[in-house]
């Protein structure tokens, strides 16, 4: 065996090449320039061969087969002229394109995850195998980051599954299993094994593709322009955008420029299709969404392996959730589908009851089914156990509360359970509002006490704020990090303090679009202003999402701990008098109909309440609009930070897109503030300063102006 960064050359057999992948500096496998500089030396000795059947490409490193390239190197050339990414783009393509001139058979035996870089290498081989299992999926998602593959993969693709095929997999950026792959035509078998079961498999392959010879018929074909009538490319092409732009609303261009590049390299043979490739590729490479987009992907990355700098993590074998809600059901279905034992915990039969099936429901989801798989159900129905007593409820390593937004009602329920859990237990809350230091007030053990904050839907959001009290200690903080991430979280650390990180930014938004309304902004132009910045709705749908009576709740939390700059409007009080309090009731600022994915209709009876409170009627802007809605929120951010409730501005970037979802396409909101800049910022608040408090320039925003520097170079 010859050993290298990544790949490790062997001979299972004398005719036979077997290049392994497996980089055991690092928990993927990723295709930087010395690993591509590698296999460039490796191919060049083995093309010399004249003996050699063919080569097989496998990894063995558990549940990786190739991540992609090295994105750190290239957020390095970020700034390189066009002509230079063009360059880069063509080297990888020469180097992968080696694969499909081999005289030998090549074969990718895919293992676990395949995307990027690892995907358009699997492309470039004759055949492809593949594992089905949960851990294999391929996918090319580079459209994520802003761009589309530029190694051959929009060129390559399209000639082996079909130009619809490859635009659905390129333009949509989504991974697929083995199954899928092999209808398409991808792949060439499936396996139900890996490992030696893989490779003897991919070694049949070789040797009958050393009978037949197909692979050289499939190498002529594949170079080839691809066989469609002006007729059909014409229909896909218009079919292909009209859904790509409602899916994207014109925010991403990367998934519009992959379309035009397979579409225009469809007539031509697969070396002009790269150059094609090449040159679209690299105005795509450096733009504003490309940065933006990579940012939050370094962003996520850095999530995934922080840990507190003190304190020492407990394992966590069993949960309590009580509270059997929409919030418990979620946040105890996060425990089941981890193999997490759980006590659901409520205070009438009916509720433990409805409880308990709506866990099961969850935790056995099945995206094929769209709907419960119920043989899942059963399977995961020995880890929930759903209970009145107290006692079964305190004897697990965490307990969970998650009932309504009471402080007397939370404490009581502490006082309760606080004397029978174990001494190492820790006790959690999922408040929303409440301060965690005021909650643990009564306890005996508040240093086993802390926030753990989810967003609804549970499924669907990856936040978990945990929240430090005054007297939180640094072991509870480590714990609940690691919980967090076992179930499939991603936890952000924040200290104490009214609505936290999420709901402390987010309300100011939420607030002004009731102030808008007052002055005489319509519904509608202040929902189109949202989203046209990015928001994925408009606040006013987000208040009947939300509730209009647990808005009112949270907002009067934010009024009185800062009255000096939060404005109460009449609005919301109104419509919940009026029992108008969102999609959980007969409606809100919109009717619903009931009807899954309605996103409601206009409102008179809305209107009618409104009318009375409008003040003016005046015109607005779409840009006014936006900087109406959107400058309390950073200015609030900035607070945020200043006042220490996030560590930096990277966690509150992560945390808003995670927990609100703020448009990635700006990178996070202080990520945004850096496009603009801060000096910029403070002249744009200027014509708003006589609205308040709520508008006034912060300290941060004011010293970073001064220095005439980034927030992000803190």
């Amino acid at each position: 065996m010859a050993d290298g960064l990544l790949f490790h050359l062997e001979s299972p057999a004398s005719d036979i090449a077997v290049i392994t992948i497996n980089d055991p500096q690092k928990g993927a496998n990723i295709l930087s320039r010395p690993a591509l500089a590698e296999l460039d030396g490796i191919l060049s000795t083995l093309e010399k061969r004249t003996d050699l059947a063919g080569l097989i490409f496998r990894s063995t490193k558990p549940g990786n087969f190739i991540a992609g390239a090295d994105l750190r190197e290239f957020a390095a050339d970020i700034d390189a002229p066009d002509e230079q990414i063009v360059e880069i783009s063509r080297r990888g393509q020469r180097l992968f394109g080696r694969l499909a001139k081999a005289p030998f058979v090549t074969v990718a035996a895919i293992e676990g995850i395949c995307v990027g870089g690892g995907a358009e290498l699997s492309v470039w081989c004759d055949r492809r195998i593949m594992v089905a299992n949960s851990e294999t999926s391929f996918g090319f998602p580079e459209v994520k980051l802003g761009i589309f593959p530029g190694w051959g993969g929009t060129a390559r693709t399209p000639r082996i599954v079909g130009l619809s095929n490859a635009v659905e997999l390129i333009t949509g950026g989504e991974s697929i299993d083995a199954a899928t792959a092999q209808a398409m035509g991808l792949v060439d078998d499936v396996t139900t094994e890996g490992g030696d079961a893989l490779l003897a498999a991919a070694i049949r392959l070789v040797r009958n593709e050393q009978q037949t010879k197909e692979y050289l018929e499939d190498r002529c074909r594949w170079y080839a322009p691809i066989a469609i009538s002006d007729t059909e490319l014409g229909f896909l092409a218009a079919t292909a955008n009209a859904y790509i732009q409602g899916q994207t609303k014109g925010q991403y261009p990367a998934p519009i420029a992959a379309l035009e590049t397979l579409v225009g390299s469809a007539g031509v043979d697969v070396e002009a299709a790269c150059e094609l490739e090449a040159e679209g590729f690299a105005p795509l490479f450096g733009s504003t969404v490309n940065r933006a987009l990579l940012n939050v992907f370094f962003l996520r990355d850095q999530n995934k392996k922080a840990m507190p700098a003190k304190g020492s993590p407990r394992e966590v074998k069993s949960v309590s959730v009580i509270g059997a809600g929409t919030m418990g059901q979620g946040i105890a279905a996060a425990n089941v589908k981890r193999g997490i034992p759980v006590a659901l915990g409520d205070t009438t039969h009916e509720a433990v009851a409805r409880g308990v099936k709506g866990v099961l429901a969850e935790a056995s989801y099945n995206k094929q089914l769209k709907g419960p798989d119920a043989a899942k159900a059963i399977e995961l129905s020995p880890l929930v156990n759903g209970t009145m007593h107290d006692s079964e409820l305190a004897d697990v390593d965490l307990i969970i509360e998650a009932i309504y937004e009471s402080e007397g009602a939370k404490q009581e329920l502490y006082e309760r359970l606080e004397p029978i859990i174990k001494a190492h237990s820790i006790l959690a809350t999922n408040t929303s509002t409440i301060p965690i230091s005021d909650l643990a007030g009564p306890l005996v053990r508040p240093e086993q006490f802390c926030g753990l904050h989810f967003f609804n839907p549970v499924r669907m959001m990856p936040l978990v704020e945990v929240i430090r009290g005054r007297g939180t200690s640094d072991d509870t903080i480590a714990t609940a990090v690691a919980y967090s991430r076992r179930i499939g979280k991603s936890p952000i650390v924040v200290n104490d303090g009214p609505g936290f990180l999420v709901n402390r930014v987010l309300l100011p938004y939420m607030n002004e679009a009731l102030l808008l309304l007052q002055e005489g902004a319509p519904i509608k132009a202040i929902e189109r202003a949202a989203t046209a910045f990015g928001m994925p709705m408009g606040p006013l749908a987000l208040y009947d999402t939300v509730g209009l009576d647990v808005a009112l709740h949270a907002g009067g939390v934010m009024a009185s701990a800062f009255p000096h700059r939060v404005v109460r409007s009449e609005i919301l009080p109104a419509m919940v008098d009026a029992g108008r309090v969102g999609k959980k009731g007969p409606g809100g600022f919109f009717n619903y109909s009931g009807k899954r994915n309605d996103h409601g209709s206009d409102s008179p009876q809305a209107e009618a309440i409104i009318a009375p409170h409008r003040k003016d009627e005046r015109k607005f802007s779409t840009g006014e609009l936006i900087d109406r809605l959107i400058l309390p929120m950073f200015l609030e951010a900035t607070r945020v930070v200043e006042d220490g409730i996030a560590a930096n501005v990277r966690d509150v970037d992560l945390a808003l897109i995670y927990g609100i979802g703020f448009p990635p396409f700006h990178g996070g909101l202080f990520f945004w503030a850096d496009t603009i800049d801060a000096e910029a910022l403070v002249k744009k608040l200027e014509p708003y300063e006589t609205l308040g408090d709520r508008y006034l320039p912060t300290e941060l925003l004011i010293r970073t102006a001064k220095a005439g520097k980034k927030f992000y170079d803190a």
